[in-house]
């Protein structure tokens, strides 16, 4: 992985590999399917929100596309498809369900009426959580991605271990940034003989305390909104932890909880899709002037 060594993904660096590689994954993604292009009924791309470069790149690969098939073109929001990758296989949850949505870039939680119809109800006042495992994992020297290293040596780690600030929830307002200088603290008073020795214990101990208003926020809605529908998504949904934490919630609450399959967490092709069959469905496509907004927000 070309980011890797930087702890973090480098906007110019993704841009320029989307624009070398975006043809030969889409060909060998057609060549998979048994499918010809001239069967495609339409042509989908993100609109946003995320990298600016990246998504040009992507956007006008799908007009280039289109164009060249004349096929109707569709913009799908990246956050809204997330939630929809959910509904790509059984079981599926009933609308309108709550869905927590987790990644690098985003921490929210989401009321979802209908596919089309999804209002933010908590989100993060600073960092998102998938950034507070990564920066953290990269203070440790343990690699990137980093929440997928914590997430695994927390499993044979005592959570309770080192007593690291639980952000309040406000709400459904969440904060990271404070969890995250108060770690950087905690290991520059530590020698590297201790962080190596108790390793288990100090993921386990962090996880902990990034999770939990997670949780806690989920408890607060499906009370206040009497839904016991409950929806994951995003790439910090691949987390064991949280998966484990959350269905110990619906169990308790007498509900259900809907995890993606692990390769439906990150970015994939297959929730873009899922979003667009939707929006073909009711013909709502958009022209070849259709811009890119790095900053779209869900429901919009």
């Amino acid at each position: 992985m070309i980011h890797s060594g930087y702890g973090g993904v480098v906007p110019e660096m993704a841009s320029r590999e989307h624009q070398k590689n975006i043809w030969i994954v889409t060909e060998q993604a057609i060549q998979n399917s048994g499918i010809n292009k001239k069967d495609l009924d339409a042509i989908a791309f993100t609109k946003g929100p995320g990298l600016p470069g990246s998504l040009m790149v992507g956007a006008s690969f799908a007009k280039g596309l289109a164009m060249a098939l004349d096929k109707p073109l569709i913009a799908v929001n990246h956050m809204e498809a997330h939630i929809l990758s959910l509904l790509i296989k059984e079981p599926m949850p009933a609308f309108p369900f709550l869905c927590l949505v987790v990644s690098g870039g985003h921490t929210m939680l989401v009321l979802v009426k209908q596919w089309n119809e999804m209002t933010v109800i908590g989100s993060t006042k600073d960092d998102a959580v998938g950034e507070a495992f990564d920066k953290c994992a990269k203070i440790m020297g343990l690699g990137y991605p980093g929440g997928k290293i914590i997430d695994d040596l927390a499993k044979t780690g005592n959570e309770k271990a080192f007593p690291f600030p639980v952000a309040k929830v406000e709400k459904y307002r969440f904060s990271y940034s404070g969890v995250k200088t108060s770690f950087l603290y905690f290991l520059q008073s530590k020698t590297p003989e201790f962080i190596q020795e108790n390793q288990s214990d100090i993921c386990a101990s962090l996880q902990f305390a990034l999770l939990k208003p997670l949780v806690d926020a989920c408890e607060i809605a499906m009370e206040e909104y009497g839904i016991k529908e409950l929806g994951l998504a995003g790439g910090v949904a691949a987390n064991s932890s949280l998966r484990k934490r959350l269905q110990a919630l619906c169990d308790q609450k007498g509900g259900r909880v809907y995890f993606p399959d692990f390769e439906y967490c990150t970015d994939n092709a297959a929730m873009i899709g899922r979003a667009a069959c939707f929006k073909w469905e009711q013909k709502d496509f958009c022209g070849l002037d259709e811009t890119t907004e790095p900053r779209l927000a869900i429901g919009s």
